[in-house]
Formats: C-alpha cells, sequence, structure tokens
C-alpha cells in the first residue's frame, strides 16, 4: 500500500494525541484518532482512563459534522470486543465512515485482526502499517504484555561517570542532578508499577512515588524482599499500593506488614530467593505494562543475568567515585567476551549537567 502525503500528515496528528495518553491510559493502550473529510479534520481524540472513552469514540464524538464518508486515522487497530466499553469497530461501521487507516494491528488475542476484518466486511476501506514503528514504540509495554505475558520492563541507574552508582557505605544521594531527577519523573508516570529491591529501601527509604505532576493516579509500588528485611515503617509502604514479593519469613513479619497496608506474595524459587520471572507474569496478570526499575547492584544484576531487562534509562553524572564504590550489576566476573550483554543506544541526550542515554539488550538470547 502506497500512503499520500495526506495520510502520513493525519496519521503524524493521531500519534500526537495518543502521546497525551502516556501516563493515564494503562492499562489500556495509548492511541489516538482523527476523523478526516474532504481534506479537513471533523474530530479527534485519544483514549481515557481506563472505563471511558476509546479514541475513536472521543473522536466521533468531538465531529463538528457528518462523520459519514469520512476517513479515519487511528494508531492501533479498532477493538472488536467487549471489555470496559462496547467495541470501536461497532462504532465506526455505525458512523458510515468510508476508510480506516490503522498504524499497526492490535496485539491483544481477542483483536489481533477481528476489528480490521469486520470494518472490511462492512465495506469500509482498511489500511494498516503507516508509521508503524512510531506507534510500536508507543505502546511497548502493552504489546510485551499481550504477546510475552509479561512487563515492558525498564530499568533506570544514576551512575558517575565511572560507572559507580553509590559509596561503599551505600550512600547514593545524589549523584545526578535536579534536573535528571526530575526526568526520571516523566518515566515513573509512564510506568504503571515501579520494583525495587529491599536493599535500596533499606540505605535509601524512599517514597518511589511520582511527584511534580497531576497525574491522577500513582504507580503501584513493587519491593523484592526474599527474607522480609523490610520495616513495616518503611516510606515506601505510606498510603498503600505496595506489593511485596518475598520468598521466605523466617521473622514472622507476614501480618505487621500486612497491618501497615502491604500486600505481599510469596513466589519461592530453587534458591529460596524471589522468583524474578514468576513476577514479571504476576504483573502482567495485574493488567501492568511498564515497568520501572530503580534498584541496586543486587536486582539489576539478577535481572540482567535472567534478560529481563527491556531497555536501560542510564544517567551519568560528571563525576567519579572511583573503584571501591558500588557498581552496576552484581553479578559473577565474566571469563569470555562473549559472555558481554552488547547494547543497541538509540538516544543520548543532556539533562542538565549529566547524559541521559537509553540503550536495549541485543544479545541473541534477550526476550523481544
Amino acid at each position: 500500500m502506497i500512503f499520500s502525503p495526506n495520510d502520513y500528515l493525519f496519521m503524524t496528528q493521531a500519534l500526537r494525541l495518543a502521546e497525551r495518553g502516556l501516563y493515564t491510559t494503562m492499562p489500556n493502550p495509548r492511541v489516538g484518532c482523527v476523523i478526516v473529510k474532504d481534506g479537513l479534520v471533523l474530530g479527534s481524540g485519544w483514549t481515557q482512563p481506563a472505563g471511558q472513552d476509546h479514541a475513536e469514540i472521543q473522536a466521533l464524538k468531538h465531529c463538528n459534522a457528518d462523520p459519514r464518508g469520512a476517513d479515519v486515522y487511528v494508531t492501533l487497530e479498532p477493538c472488536s470486543h467487549f471489555g470496559r466499553t462496547p467495541p470501536c469497530c461497532d462504532a465506526l461501521i455505525n458512523a458510515g465512515v468510508r476508510r480506516v487507516v490503522a498504524a499497526m494491528q492490535d496485539p491483544n488475542p481477542l483483536v489481533a485482526g477481528n476489528g480490521l476484518a469486520r470494518l472490511k466486511a462492512s465495506g469500509i476501506e482498511v489500511n494498516h502499517g503507516l508509521l508503524q514503528e512510531q506507534a510500536l514504540a508507543l505502546n511497548a509495554g502493552f504489546i510485551s504484555r499481550m504477546t510475552r505475558g509479561q512487563p515492558f520492563v525498564r530499568s533506570k541507574i544514576a551512575a558517575s561517570l565511572d560507572g559507580r552508582t553509590a559509596l561503599a557505605n551505600g550512600i547514593s544521594q545524589w549523584i545526578t542532578s535536579e534536573a535528571a531527577r526530575h526526568d526520571v519523573q516523566h518515566w515513573r508516570a509512564c510506568a504503571c508499577a515501579i520494583l525495587t529491591g529491599v536493599g535500596t529501601v533499606l540505605a535509601d527509604n524512599p517514597q518511589m512515588n511520582v511527584r511534580n505532576l497531576d497525574i491522577g493516579r500513582q504507580p503501584l509500588r513493587v519491593v523484592v524482599d526474599s527474607r522480609l528485611r523490610i520495616s513495616p515503617q518503611a516510606k515506601i509502604l505510606q498510603g498503600g499500593n505496595t506489593l511485596i514479593a518475598y520468598a521466605q519469613d523466617p521473622h514472622k513479619k507476614h501480618q505487621a506488614l500486612q497491618a501497615a497496608g502491604a500486600e505481599l506474595i510469596q513466589l519461592t524459587n530453587a534458591e529460596n530467593r524471589v522468583c524474578l520471572k514468576r513476577l514479571l507474569e504476576e504483573l502482567a496478570r495485574r493488567e501492568i505494562n511498564e515497568l520501572m526499575v530503580e534498584s541496586g547492584q543486587g536486582l539489576n544484576g539478577a535481572l540482567l543475568a535472567l534478560n529481563l531487562i527491556d531497555e536501560f534509562l542510564f544517567y551519568y553524572a560528571p563525576l567519579l567515585l572511583g573503584d571501591k564504590a558500588k557498581g552496576m550489576f552484581a553479578m559473577p566476573a565474566l571469563t569470555e567476551m562473549s559472555q558481554r550483554t552488547p547494547l543497541d543506544i538509540f538516544d543520548v541526550r543532556q539533562i542538565g549537567c549529566d547524559i541521559r542515554i537509553r540503550a536495549r539488550p541485543t544479545s541473541p538470547n534477550h526476550a523481544d
């Protein structure tokens, strides 16, 4: 299919609309929609919080003229099933639109081409694949949950230029600048959940919440704590909305932590530690699309060893901490260069005085 310049123009507008739902649409995907007739935009919209209108319904409601015979540009295939809301493809069919252009097919097995097929069966011209890469990037978490049964995992690491994340005594506040810490808030707001380890909780007593952005929700906070060492008074437990994954309870803390508002889930592996793979599967079951990791070298090393990290956010500060300071990943010493983890760096920019690098593992055994 050869798309016209106007097709690219209106799909770009739909993608920009989808971005307005970066913080709010979860667990639904971020979708934008533009309805066009005779070269003029009649209506547009983006997916609202769960249980409210999808992008297509918003666009239809905001049309300033009859959409019959119009072209519809939507960043994701219109849904064809009853979920929290009725099928969007039925609304488009009833509106009498002429053509639907979707950036990508819906990876949800409940849709997966059925929406486009129903539109086509109703006599509507259907095309897809326009600006697909941009649409895929916008919903990496939703796609991961639907196709792999686990969230998209993004690990944030703040480090010195020599790759150190904390002093030998555990002190890590603050390595990076206020500008970098403000940038992190955006990524927290994009996430459905934030994952950390008990070592970080004991050392820094963080809250792990979104600050300075009014997004109308807070991500689920998840603590990996194999032996339940966390204190019931920890800040991360304040206000509830915290899940603790554990393997053993040698100090009989379970009830005290529940009383403090935490939810606990026991996921034990063969080494009597938390099974991280099962934890990700459990989070996907809870409709977590994007998981942001903010932890120390222990949990980061364990996730890396299991090929469970999909993307890194490295914030490098212009300072040196020396080889006695803590590194990024606790892992056994490599003996062959073939054991290294190659990365694809796809974004580099300056944030205040710091450098932010976004990179993805490219090792053959990494789950894409």
